[in-house]
């Protein structure tokens, strides 16, 4: 699926900026679940929503923290969708 140009750009960087030994399987599997969401949705392509709702929906509590950080200082507004949702930790 194509995704939008400065949605992919941050995401890219982003990913960069995950600690190596989970960086991979991060992408992964948020490249996949944000492909999915955006298919769901009927988009032509992958948007920051879609990204924003991959990442909040396959984040192991663990994690959680310093994804909303990430996606904060990487110009993901989270917010704007209606994240973070009450979520069991």
């Amino acid at each position: 699926m194509v995704w939008e140009a400065a949605t992919e750009s941050k995401f890219k960087v982003l990913i960069s900026k995950i600690p190596i030994f989970h960086r991979r399987i991060t992408e992964s599997v948020v490249r996949r679940q944000a492909e999915e969401i955006a298919a769901r949705r009927n988009a032509s392509g992958v948007q920051e929503q879609d990204v924003v709702a991959a990442f909040f929906s396959d984040v192991p509590s663990p994690f959680y923290s310093m994804m909303v950080r990430l996606l904060g200082q990487n110009g993901f507004d989270y917010k704007k969708y209606g994240f973070p949702k009450n979520i069991k930790k």
